[in-house]
């Protein structure tokens, strides 16, 4: 009785910390939708107002003929769609080359590719920037689409060697006395059977191309090539922000991951579960 007692108090502190954790996370979230349904001197008053009124839906309409919405949507759709395409397609190659093929120095390319994700994006970002500008100029999406058809990052390729190798490699073989060679084995056996590792570095790569805003602002200072992320800036003046349409801009912004995410979410949970597993 005394430890069903404890295990029930035990749930209930576990839980309750939980729900504090979400609520801290969500937030935001929260601040800024009841933001994008108020006027702008409602936003900031003290005690904070969590309910609008009047609600003011027509932000929205206003945000979307403020800045070419479209436009900026189109262009975020464009580098997205190449990027995430590269990504999940070479890293999976690069992963079935580490968790499936047997090669000298297999192990040290592996350590050496790993050994890559400890160093910071900036740190490389000034040679990166010079050495596009030296081979496409100013404001192209090559820089934010091309490295994602070589190998599509270090931390992709680790997710999905790490779903390969819960694979039995009798699938292998029995493909291979069968007379398939190794192209074809990725193509109809691994990849496949890697669908939710794939899904899920298709989701991980869609969040951060759709929310990227360094990678745009550094390669792109033409308004009609600006992404939506970059679109958000032209809400901020130098002396005033439309805080209220800013706030409506970025919720009709965040609409497309949450759906992505939502339509994955079964294939994402399985995908980072099966690639936590050990060899």
């Amino acid at each position: 009785m005394k430890k069903k007692t404890k295990n029930t108090v035990g749930k209930v502190v576990l839980y309750s910390m939980l729900i504090l954790l979400s609520f801290c996370f969500l937030l935001p979230l929260i601040w800024m939708i009841r933001s994008a349904f108020m006027d702008a001197a409602q936003i900031f008053i003290v005690p904070p107002v969590w309910l609008p009124d009047p609600i003011k839906p027509q932000n929205f309409s206003k945000a979307i003929r403020t800045v070419p919405f479209d436009k900026y949507f189109l262009n975020t759709l464009l580098i997205v769609v190449f990027n995430v395409t590269g990504t999940v397609l070479t890293s999976s190659i690069c992963a079935y080359s580490f968790a499936r093929l047997r090669f000298p120095g297999r192990k040290l390319f592996f350590g050496l590719l790993m050994s890559g994700m400890m160093l910071p994006y900036t740190v490389t970002l000034i040679p990166t920037f010079l050495l596009w500008r030296s081979l496409v100029g100013a404001n192209s999406y090559l820089p934010l689409i091309i490295p994602a058809w070589f190998g599509g990052g270090a931390f992709n390729i680790f997710l999905q060697r790490q779903f390969m190798m819960t694979i039995p490699f009798t699938l292998d073989e029995a493909a291979l006395i069968d007379g398939a060679s190794y192209p074809r084995i990725l193509a109809s056996v691994i990849l496949p059977l890697s669908r939710s590792s794939a899904i899920v570095v298709g989701l991980f790569q869609f969040m951060a191309v759709w929310n990227d805003y360094l990678g745009p602002l550094i390669y792109v200072n033409k308004e009609s090539r600006f992404t939506l992320a970059l679109g958000l800036q032209q809400f901020i003046g130098y002396y005033t922000a439309q805080w209220e349409l800013l706030m409506a801009a970025a919720t009709l912004i965040l609409i497309p991951p949450i759906i992505i995410f939502l339509m994955g979410q079964k294939y994402f949970i399985q995908g980072i579960v099966l690639s936590g597993l050990k060899e």
